[in-house]
């Protein structure tokens, strides 16, 4: 089991000059790409642009320093962008500090409690459904600034927002339309020139956009025009703590929670795979949940691993800790110094921005190759997750997808699970593949697959034994047996008591083992009558004639 130590300790007991240098370069890097992130994010979640900066500062320094993984870049991200605007719109911002840092108190327990390896109980279809959900929710909200247009109310709901957008749409605005249409061809056209990819896209289309309105005095929204900007560094701040506010937020806490954990986890295992390195999961629990607890002290959001930002740190030479850390304070002093000037990006250009996010998380080729390849219940759990997320919430969607998957794992175990009974076959001295011969007096049941509660009707009923008098039990392919299945089968031993048939097991794994031992039924069966294999069990079998079984009845 890994030790629960930062990733940062590990890397500076190895640490160069030219490591440093390649993090400082990333780091910078990084910080540009995530400025214009950071400031659209928190506009999409519905608190103002400073605010994501502040995560980013926050919680991208700390999750560096303590985390489990060597090039994570954490901050604000897409995936919880409705799940903050709901929550603000509902309990305000004290009500988003309270659920954000009880979502960190539960992420570090998480971690403490080793539990970095269960994301792996969450199905692929499950992450793939809801983060295609996430995607259709941000670009339903941002269709509002992208066409300028003049909502009479200001809906929560995804459905009531788009809903607002198809009543209001004859209030376009077209020279808000026309800055997100240049806005978005800068996304698209920039990175196709290799000499310039270096440069983010996102910031060059901010610089242009809000040129182009600032020159040419166009009817277009920008952030100043909405929201007050703040450079003043992230003040602590608690928040006000009641026992009604902690019920009301706490499911939302554990979404926080559970999404956090999922994305950074996801995050740090394509980290693994682009640089071969392992990262140590419960350690990055621990570290997301001290991130997001003080990002919420601090005014900022709830925060989580980048794949695209951990991806750009990455590819620029960031392989050390010490980058995010870069990223984390060359965007604080961009935040005193720079801020007052994000007042004049345009609104459109926010919304082609998180566009284009949208578009990159939703993952859309994933979900053509599940839709193609996968069976028709992983397609209906995607499908399901997918529908809740965007109609109803993240929360919904998650409990119903997981209980959909379960059920159609369940059933799929069920249905592998088989019992057969063998058939009496005369001993010709062939080898044609036929079965073992059993004696005339003998029954042979075989299961295969595991023997649990959706399996243990097909524990077959002993009514007319038609003279048999030995029943064996085959049980080489039963992996686990559980209590449903347990009583089953002792009802199957009363029965053949009750008739005088001899009940023997043969080939008894060592977890139904386990299980028929505790519950008594092992020593009721009498230990001589569980057999290694089938073999020691016909032969057992073959001594309890019916003569025998005349004088010695169970």
């Amino acid at each position: 089991m890994k030790d629960l130590t930062p990733q940062l300790v590990h890397s500076l007991k190895r640490y160069s000059r030219q490591d440093l240098v390649k993090d400082l370069t990333a780091g910078i890097i990084v910080a540009i790409i995530a400025l214009p992130l950071s400031i659209a994010l928190a506009l999409a979640s519905g608190v103002s642009p400073e605010q994501g900066l502040y995560t980013a500062i926050v919680a991208g320094f700390l999750i560096s320093a303590l985390g489990g993984s060597k090039v994570q870049i954490a901050g604000p991200t897409a995936a919880f962008a409705t799940i903050v605007a709901g929550i603000v719109a509902q309990n305000g911002m004290d009500g988003l500090a309270v659920a954000t840092i009880l979502a960190g108190i539960i992420l570090v327990l998480m971690g403490l409690l080793r539990l970095g390896s269960m994301i792996k109980f969450i199905p692929y279809t499950i992450t793939a459904g809801f983060t295609a959900g996430i995607a259709v929710t941000i670009v339903i909200g941002q269709l509002k600034d992208f066409f300028g247009l003049t909502f009479t109310h200001a809906p929560v709901e995804t459905m009531e927002k788009l809903e607002e957008v198809v009543r209001t749409f004859p209030t376009v605005n077209w020279a808000a339309v026309g800055v997100g249409v240049l806005a978005l061809a800068i996304l698209c056209l920039w990175p196709m020139a290799k000499p310039l990819q270096k440069i983010p896209a996102s910031l060059i289309a901010v610089l242009v956009t809000a040129g182009a309105v600032k020159l040419l005095a166009l009817p277009v929204n920008t952030i100043g025009d909405l929201y007050t900007i703040s450079s003043a560094p992230p003040q602590l701040h608690l928040p006000a703590f009641s026992y009604e506010t902690v019920a009301a937020v706490l499911p939302d806490a554990f979404t926080i929670a559970v999404l956090a954990a999922i994305e950074s986890l996801l995050s740090a295992v394509v980290a693994d795979e682009m640089i071969g390195a392992r990262h140590n999961s419960n350690m990055e629990l621990v570290a997301q949940g001290v991130g997001n607890a003080a990002s919420a002290l601090f005014g900022g959001i709830p925060a989580t691993g980048a794949i695209a930002r951990t991806a750009a740190n990455i590819k620029n030479g960031g392989r050390s800790p010490v980058a995010g850390m870069v990223h984390a304070a060359v965007l604080l002093l961009v935040l005193v110094l720079l801020m007052p000037y994000a007042a004049l990006i345009p609104m459109p250009c926010i919304a082609a921005i998180l566009f284009q996010v949208a578009y990159n998380m939703s993952g859309w080729r994933t979900v053509v190759k599940v839709v193609k390849q996968s069976p028709k219940s992983d397609i209906a759990v995607l499908a399901v997750t997918f529908i809740l997320t965007v109609v109803f919430d993240l929360v919904v969607a998650i409990v119903v997808g997981l209980t959909l998957a379960c059920l159609l794992f369940m059933k799929r175990m069920a249905d592998v699970a088989v019992v057969k009974e063998w058939e009496y076959v005369e001993d010709t001295g062939d080898d044609q593949g036929r079965l073992k011969p059993v004696p005339s007096h003998v029954m042979v049941y075989e299961f295969t697959g595991p023997l649990f509660f959706g399996a243990a009707d097909k524990v077959p009923h002993i009514a007319n034994t038609s003279g048999k008098t030995v029943l064996i039990l085959r049980m080489r392919a039963v992996p686990a047996l559980d209590v449903t299945a347990l009583n089953s089968l002792r009802r199957l031993c009363d029965e053949c008591k009750a008739q005088g048939v001899y009940v023997l097991f043969s080939h008894v794994n060592e977890q139904p083992m386990s299980v028929l031992k505790k519950s008594g039924l092992y020593d009721w069966v009498k230990p001589e009558n569980f057999a290694p294999n089938i073999d020691a069990a016909l032969a057992r079998a073959e001594k309890l004639a019916p003569a025998t079984l005349q004088s010695d009845k169970h």
